[in-house]
Parts: C-alpha cells; structure tokens; sequence
C-alpha cells in the first residue's frame, strides 16, 4: 500500500529567510560534486532532480554536468532568489518548480540522480523515496547533503557564545516554523535507517573537509538565514539582539573573524 501525504507543510519554516540565505549559507565544496559525477558517471547528457532546492546551492553549481536540472522547492521567496542567482551565473537549464518533494510524479521524466541540499529532514522521507524511485534510471540514485555548520551542536567558544545570544533573546527551546511558536524536535529515525527501509539497494557516506571564514555580519547572516533565527523572531528588539551578537562576538575574537574547519557529507543510495 503506497505511503500517504500526512506531513503539513508550513509556509513560515523560512520565512523571510531567502535574501540571506542566498548571500550567507556555506557552499557545498567542488570536491563533493566531482566524487557524485565519478560515483554516477554522469557525463553531462543526463537530467539532475534537486529537492528542497531553496535558492539553488547544488542545482546551480551542479547545473553544467547536465542536461537539464529540475529544482522543487515550496517556498516562493527561496525560488525567486534562485531564479537571480541563476541569471547572474548566466545558468539557463534549471527549471524551478515551487511544490513539494511529496509531490513529484512521472511526469516530470527520468533522472540520473536526485540530490536534497539540507532538505531531506524537512520532508515525509519514506513517501519521497517511494516516488522517487521510479523516477530514477536504473544506474541513478540519490544523494542526501549537509553541512556540518550547526551551531547549536558546536564547541567552538564563537558558536557557543552566538547561541547564547540567541538564547537570550529567544528562550532556551530552539525555535521553528509556525511563526516562530515551534519547537525543534531531533529527527526519531536517522535517514540511514530511513534509506535501509527503502527500495534502495545499498548506501554509502562520503565527508569532505574544507576551511570556512566569518565575520561578525556573514555570522548574524547566517542566522537569519536558519529556520531558528528568522529575523522576524526577534521583533522590536532586532536591533538590540545584532548589538549584543556583535559585543559578545567581539569580546571572544576582537578582530571581529572566525576561521573553522567545516565538514560536508553526501549520502549517497543507489538504485
């Protein structure tokens, strides 16, 4: 029996999110990319499906080993920051799609591979593999991303202090759609065990280190840019929370720069 649709889409997960997602979340490193074209052989004559594309981070760079691209993503305002980025990178096969990943279906065609760039979790996982799967050609499969920047889980003395901050305006309870009035529940089943269930026959993780810069602003960019610190949280007091992310900041690096070393991972399921 075909899984069902019960997972309600929330229309303010990002609100107000897309201009700084767009200009402030980590990129996914050109390492990565090269390892899923060996792992898949693609050679630039198949079609890339990306799911939960936001404002495109893996179908625009990802975009000339293929064909065509399809970019699903809900959100009106992440897409409409694609759309730009795509025209100042002078990419033209992205066809941007706002729906849900749930709702995929053969009439979309046939696909190499499909990619979520920090959006599986976000979805109902073991409805879009089900759909998925007929989807793929028979040597495609499906790539899972993330980055490790999560700062609520850092130990980094920067990142500790930035959640502080954030805390203090906030609550202690991490925030999420609903306007604000959610709270942040871990996922009960990981996606490897989400994957295992699934049709797909086998999986593999692949991490890729890489160096990653920060100033006092790109950093309270980047919170804005997540689904706990969407800058509408902060309300009236916007302007006293970036004062006291700026002063606590500083008081850990008065040069006002953070370096770290981050960590991006690919797994990856084939057919």
């Amino acid at each position: 029996m075909p899984t069902t649709l019960t997972k309600v889409y929330d229309p303010t997960l990002f609100q107000g999110a897309a201009p700084y997602y767009v200009r402030y979340r980590s990129r996914y490193p050109q390492a990565l990319f090269d390892k899923l074209t060996e792992l898949f052989q693609i050679d630039g004559k198949g079609r890339l499906l990306d799911l939960g594309s936001g404002t495109g981070v893996v179908a625009i760079p990802f975009s000339d080993r293929f064909t065509d691209v399809v970019a699903i993503d809900p959100d009106p305002e992440m897409l409409a920051e694609a759309r730009a980025e795509a025209i100042s990178k002078g990419v033209t096969n992205i066809r941007w799609i706002q729906d849900r990943a749930e709702s995929i279906s053969p009439e979309l065609g046939r696909f190499q591979l499909a990619t979520f760039g920090r959006s599986f979790h976000w979805t109902q996982r073991e409805l879009v593999l089900e759909k998925l799967y007929p989807l793929l050609t028979e040597q495609g499969g499906v790539a899972i991303l993330a980055t490790g920047d999560d700062p609520w889980n850092s130990e980094l003395p920067w990142k500790k202090t930035a959640i502080a901050v954030v805390k203090r305006w906030l609550g202690e309870d991490r925030r999420t759609g609903k306007a604000g009035e959610g709270k942040w529940e871990p996922l009960p089943i990981p996606h490897t065990e989400v994957l295992a269930k699934s049709q797909f026959a086998r999986q593999k993780l692949f991490e890729f280190k890489f160096p990653k810069d920060w100033t006092v602003d790109s950093y309270l960019g980047y919170i804005y840019s997540t689904a706990f610190g969407l800058p509408s949280f902060f309300g009236e007091n916007r302007d006293k929370f970036e004062a006291d992310l700026r002063a606590s900041l500083l008081e850990v690096a008065p040069t006002g720069t953070f370096t770290e070393e981050l960590s991006a991972s690919a797994l990856v399921a084939w057919k």
